[in-house]
């Protein structure tokens, strides 16, 4: 076959077609740069692909797993700078000595599907989902994990309540006698109904030693530290409990037991839980100024009519004083709270800002806690399990630190509190209607904050959270009927930087809160804004903006100077009408929240990025005892044991106040182990090649300085087992 083209430019000429033998060595392309640069590698590693051109490196397997499941990169191949490792950005940059080289390790991969499905039949043959079967025509099993084995937090055998507090022979006082379903027997109910008493904390029931009594009594799952059996005259020998007041709960009227916990504040008693739920609970302030915002055919020109008619028909205004009634309090009348640089706020934390968690944070240096994000609609059916999150230990009843540079007028540091409660809602009469229950029902409550941050769909579909950063008009005037009908506690607001990535809205939200809308015409008067350096769509994912909080600070910090230039405006601001904080000219304080894990990170913050303090949520989280380093402004690296002994601490708190019963044993136990779900990303300062760590950084496997600290830095339940 002749493969001779012809020449279009030289017909004499013919051309052939090139061969791998006619052609001369082609030159490799010169490579532009040594080697990939350190981003580059580290999206090669979450991609699963190769490190150094030819080949995989050996580092990287698991290629195939999901990223959260693929091993991180560690940098030793990095170029040394000045003798120290480069630092990758997203890789946690721990010493040499202290890596793990997973490369010739045996993996055993773990099917989550297989675990789930374990021992689980397919008997539904070819009919598939909800096939029929059988002479019975029974319906096969159908959808997924019907043979998972969950473990119960309930007794074998119930003892019945009656007995809970009395010895072994006392009589029986149960109302249903030989009707009751429950056991009476203590003894069997010891050795068949409940099980084995716990040898942690020494064995020691920790209710029974804070307080010289166990409400749970025999259901105790340390019911041995506080019983005993003894030896009668007759020879029989009796069960026992030590010191032990046979009546520790109360009962009302309805036959529910009422809760008595020891040093907690701002229980709410079942009998105004059951008056909100059915609708009894009056909300007066609530109901006028709601009745006032719906008249919207001018309410001051028929109360002008009304007051000339009183005049006419008795001759004089003396009549009136019969209707007069106490005026609501102004925002700049309520007790005045403070912020400064001393006072770190632990943020409102979704489940993880339980009371024990709290409480162990304010032993660690928080000046400032917020309760867990509580919704108004529970909490005007009188939900118990929403009125819980209001709760409070009595350490959270403390006034926070106070060293001001100068001194500051009005602000009485003896009456200020730590704790304040944070609401969410989507309507006027409901935030309103729960605020005034909240302050007539929870005393010990230091500020009340309406979230405007929230990100979760259920939420934000509501029009509550986030979605209230859309409607400014409505925020501000529930924000205002908020302080209408909160009595003397202050009102704050917690914002993001707007709903959408690139469309931050916030720096006007904050003009408006400080001066007022148009509709308005004064300042909203709230006593405090915070706001988180990322919008709703961007959750919590990627760093928090702080350029665009330190812009948002300077604009609060600028309206000081307008505000006093419009003193000989028409618009003059009527100063009863400012809030209760005392910065000058009455503006709210500013607080930033957003990825703070280190003092340098809240130095920095308060120092340059201009606001009043901050707010920290998952690095309290990861490493509660960040608030002695704000306060000693230094990295304290703390040994596996000292952290042990917060893990302990923690389950004191829960058992303290969930209780020491198998009920109160297993919400501790799943609280705690969600905590330890963000502890363990905690990387020791002494393992690090540079400071500061970062949120956002992922360590790769490495081992700690002893076992116990390899333990607590794994992400594997088994190893939270073994502490």
């Amino acid at each position: 076959m002749d493969d001779s083209i012809t020449n279009p430019v030289d017909a004499s000429a013919g051309l052939k077609a090139a061969t791998a033998e006619s052609m001369p060595e082609a030159n490799p392309q010169t490579q532009i740069y040594n080697e990939d640069s350190s981003t580059t590698k580290a999206e090669k590693v979450v991609r699963g692909q190769a490190i150094n051109g030819n080949g995989g490196d050996a580092r990287d397997i698991d290629s195939e797993a999901p990223p959260f499941k693929r091993l991180k990169l560690d940098d030793r191949d990095a170029p040394a700078v000045n003798g120290s490792k480069e630092r990758i950005k997203g890789i946690a940059p721990i010493k040499q000595e202290y890596l793990i080289d997973l490369s010739s390790a045996s993996h055993q991969d773990h099917d989550d599907d297989a675990a789930e499905a374990s021992g689980k039949r397919d008997e539904r043959g070819v009919a598939g989902r909800g096939a029929r079967g059988g002479k019975g025509g029974k319906k096969q099993s159908s959808g997924q994990n019907h043979s998972r084995q969950f473990g119960s937090s309930r007794d074998a055998i119930s003892l019945c309540k009656s007995r809970d507090h009395q010895n072994e022979f006392d009589a029986s006082e149960c109302q249903y006698g030989e009707k009751c379903k429950f056991e009476h027997d203590i003894r069997k109910y010891l050795k068949d109904g409940k099980r084995e008493d716990l040898t942690t904390l020494s064995g020691m029931c920790p209710v029974w030693n804070a307080t010289g009594k166990c409400p749970a009594g025999w259901r105790c799952r340390f019911a041995g530290s506080h019983s005993e059996e003894v030896e009668l005259e007759d020879g029989r020998k009796e069960l026992k409990l030590r010191n032990e007041q046979h009546s520790s709960a109360a009962t009302n009227a309805d036959g529910d037991e009422e809760e008595q916990s020891v040093g907690v504040v701002n229980m709410v008693s079942i009998g105004h839980r059951i008056e909100l739920r059915k609708k009894k609970f009056q909300t007066p302030k609530a109901d006028a100024y709601l009745a006032w915002l719906n008249d919207t055919d001018g309410s001051e020109v028929k109360q002008k009519r009304a007051s000339t008619d009183d005049t006419t028909e008795n001759g004089d205004s003396h009549g009136n004083r019969a209707r007069y009634k106490e005026p609501p309090l102004r925002p700049s009348e309520k007790r005045r709270i403070y912020y400064g640089p001393e006072t770190p706020i632990l943020a409102p934390l979704t489940t993880q800002g339980n009371m024990p968690f709290r409480r162990l944070c304010v032993g660690l240096g928080a000046q400032v806690t917020w309760s867990e994000m509580a919704m108004s609609l529970p909490l005007l059916q009188g939900e118990k399990g929403e009125w819980a999150l209001l709760k409070a230990h009595e350490s959270e009843t403390r006034p926070p630190k106070y060293t001001p540079k100068s001194i500051v007028t009005g602000y009485d540091n003896g009456k200020d509190l730590t704790f304040g409660a944070q609401i969410a809602g989507n309507k006027p009469w409901l935030t309103l209607k729960t605020t005034e229950a909240i302050t007539e029902l929870c005393p010990s409550i230091r500020a009340i904050d309406l979230n405007c941050g929230c990100p979760i769909d259920l939420v934000y579909q509501q029009g509550a959270g986030s979605a209230l950063l859309d409607a400014p008009a409505k925020l501000e005037k529930i924000l205002r009927g908020m302080n209408t009908v909160s009595k003397d506690v202050p009102i704050t607001v917690k914002i993001r930087m707007g709903t959408k990535d690139r469309h931050a809205t916030a720096l006007k939200l904050c003009q408006r809160l400080v001066l007022g809308g148009p509709e308005a015409q004064s300042p909203a008067g709230v006593a405090a804004i915070t706001l988180h350096g990322r919008s709703r769509q961007q959750r919590y994912t990627r760093t928090a903006d702080w350029e665009y909080i330190a812009e948002c600070a300077a604009l609060v910090a600028k309206l000081k100077t307008s505000s006093a230039d419009a003193m000989d405006t028409v618009r003059e601001v009527d100063g009863r009408d400012l809030s209760s904080s005392i910065n000058s000219n009455g503006l709210p304080y500013f607080i930033g929240n957003g990825d703070i894990l280190t003092h340098e990170d809240y130095d920095r913050a308060v120092t340059y990025e201009g606001v009043d303090s901050a707010m920290i949520a998952r690095g309290a989280l990861i490493k509660p005892w960040i608030f002695e380093e704000i306060a000693s402004k230094q990295y304290i690296d703390k040994s596996a044991t000292e952290r042990l002994a917060y893990v302990e601490q923690f389950a004191r708190n829960g058992l303290e106040y969930w209780g020491s019963d198998e009920i109160g044993v297993g919400i501790t136990r799943r609280f705690l182990l969600e905590w330890l779900s963000f502890s363990c990303r905690y990387v020791p300062i002494g393992l690090l090649e540079h400071l500061p760590p970062r949120i956002g950084d992922r360590p790769p496997a490495f081992r700690g300085r002893s076992e116990l600290e390899t333990l607590l830095s794994s992400g594997n339940y088994k190893d939270w087992i073994k502490i």
